[in-house]
């Protein structure tokens, strides 16, 4: 039991640390290459940890060779444009300038239910207000709505909104966020104080925020 312990751990550990090397992609963000090692990881690893009659390394070495495989290629996708087109592919055009292009479409074996359900996943219902849809290398559709069609933003109007910045977590669960105070260059006595302001200690807090117009958002811990 102890030996399937330390094995199952082993594994786990390898497995998480490879796929953090890999990179922070959600699994329909993945190329295609990408998403075939890391279901290729998960087969090798589940064996040795099924079967412990299997030496670990016969798990652990096919793990770390995949591994190398995906950061060979990963190079290559950075130094070369072509081999990319070969080994990613093309962003193709599904709809051009309002226009559904049905060889692309056959090519990509998409139906026409699929690209208005793909649409309505990115909040357009009517597919005649699409000028431009983009199948991504990922398998994302990208969308561009008809000039009449989009949401109006302040350039539309001439306005210049102010600069809002990021906010900043202060507190998390009552710990001191002390990185961010220096980021914004403030100390643990300035944010006691503007805590102490929501009648609570810093302890107490839940969170804290400071976004980028100087606001503080203070919320406690239930009691």
């Amino acid at each position: 039991m102890l030996n399937t312990f330390i094995r199952v751990s082993i594994i786990y550990i390898l497995v998480l640390v490879v796929m953090r090397i890999m990179g922070k992609r959600e699994i329909g963000q993945m190329q295609p290459f990408e998403l075939v090692i890391a279901i290729m990881i998960a087969d090798l690893a589940s064996v040795p940890m099924s079967d412990t009659g299997i030496p670990i390394f016969s798990g652990i070495i096919p793990i770390l060779a995949l591994l190398l495989f995906q950061l060979i290629i990963s190079i290559i996708n950075l130094k070369s444009i072509n081999l990319r087109k070969v080994i990613c592919g093309k962003p193709k055009i599904l709809i051009y300038r309002g226009k559904i292009d049905e060889k692309a479409l056959k090519k990509e074996k998409i139906t026409i239910n699929e690209l208005q359900e793909r649409l309505r996943e990115k909040g357009i219902f009517t597919i005649g207000d699409v000028e431009y849809a983009i199948l991504e290398t990922s398998g994302e559709i990208s969308v561009i709505q008809k000039p009449e069609k989009r949401n109006t933003i302040p350039e539309d109007f001439n306005i210049i909104p102010e600069y809002e910045g990021i906010p900043y977590d202060l507190i998390i669960d009552g710990k001191v966020m002390n990185e961010n105070l220096k980021q914004i260059g403030r100390d643990e006595k300035w944010l006691k104080k503007e805590v102490e302001k929501f009648k609570i200690k810093p302890e107490d807090a839940l969170i804290v925020t400071f976004d980028g117009k100087g606001q503080i958002f203070c919320q406690g811990k239930e009691k």
